[in-house]
């Protein structure tokens, strides 16, 4: 039995970097829908624009446990402190050295 053949906007795509800012990634045909990533030792942070660049979601991963929170937002920013809060209140304290 043959499929049918796939329609074009059934195809996963990647995005794409900008050249003008190569650390921002960006959905082909559409540069309002962007993604970046960023890390510390601690903590990785995948931030993911609306499809048309207005609000962000931001995934924050804690790099040793692999636990994970989300935040959304009208900006990058508080979404990112939106989902680092929400991680740090998922995690235990550690007792200060």
């Amino acid at each position: 039995m043959t499929r049918p053949p796939r329609r074009r906007r059934d195809r996963w795509t990647s995005f794409v970097a900008d050249p003008d800012h190569p650390r921002v990634l960006h959905e082909e045909g559409n540069p309002a829908h962007r993604a970046r990533v960023e890390h510390d030792r601690a903590v990785l942070l995948v931030h993911l624009s609306d499809e048309d660049g207005n609000g962000w979601t931001t995934l924050a991963v804690d790099r040793a446990t692999r636990r994970y929170a989300v935040g959304q937002a009208p900006t990058q920013l508080a979404a990112a402190t939106r989902a680092v809060e929400l991680l740090r209140a998922e995690l235990p304290i550690e007792p200060q050295r």
